[in-house]
């Protein structure tokens, strides 16, 4: 069985500050876009981005490097460019893996519940 995984767009960001401040939608969707906004430009100057208990974004430059066609074997070179990396902070890996202590040593079945019987 596949485990169905939803994506939270900007939209559902909004209503979620909507839901919980009451202001308008399109204020809400606004202060998102600020948000967004302000993340993008603080990387875009080389900055890092960290929020506490979710985690930090960082941009870092990769070198020059040679790789290979994995068809034909042939050296291609690899320019120098910069890469986005994001680190999650202890927290967030914390409840993000809560629950799995609990099923730890117990069988498991497709769809990544745990199933009965006595873990042997």
């Amino acid at each position: 069985m596949t485990e169905i995984i939803s994506t939270i767009t900007r939209a559902d960001l909004a209503e979620a500050v909507y839901n919980e401040l009451g202001l308008s939608r399109n204020e809400c969707a606004n202060y998102v876009e600020m948000v967004l906004n302000e993340v993008i430009s603080a990387l875009e100057r080389g900055e890092s981005v960290k929020l506490s208990s979710f985690g930090s974004f960082s941009v870092r430059q990769k070198g020059r490097r040679v790789g290979r066609n994995p068809k034909t074997g042939e050296e291609v070179p690899i320019l120098p460019r910069k890469v986005l990396v994001f680190r999650a902070s202890h927290v967030l890996k914390a409840k993000i893996n809560r629950g799995l202590a609990k099923t730890a040593g117990k069988p498991v079945g497709a769809s990544g519940t745990p199933v009965a019987g006595d873990g042997a």
